[in-house]
C-alpha cells in the first residue's frame, strides 16, 4: 500500500505526462477538468490510467464526486485501504 505522499507524487507525475501540463499546475484544490482541459474522452483516459496504475475501479457514480485533485488522492487512498 502506498503512502498518501507517494499517491500524490505518482498521480501528479502521471497526469502531467499524460495531459502535457507542468506538475506545478496541479494544486490540491484545483478542479480536475479545468486544469487538465478534460472533455468526456479525456476523462475516460484519466479513469483508465488511474485504474490501471493503482489497480482500483472507479464507478461512474463515484467519478461524479471526484472534482479536485484532493478528491482523486482521497479516493485512491480509500480504495487501497
Amino acid at each position: 500500500m502506498k503512502t498518501r505522499e507517494e499517491i500524490i507524487a505518482e498521480v501528479n507525475s502521471l497526469l502531467a505526462e499524460e495531459f502535457e501540463i507542468e506538475e506545478s499546475e496541479i494544486v490540491p484544490d484545483a478542479n480536475l477538468k479545468e486544469t487538465l482541459n478534460l472533455d468526456s474522452i479525456n476523462l475516460v483516459d484519466l479513469v483508465a490510467l488511474v485504474q490501471t496504475t493503482f489497480k482500483i475501479t472507479i464507478p461512474v457514480e463515484e467519478l461524479k464526486t471526484i472534482q479536485t485533485f484532493t478528491d482523486l488522492y482521497n479516493y485512491i487512498e480509500q480504495q487501497q485501504a
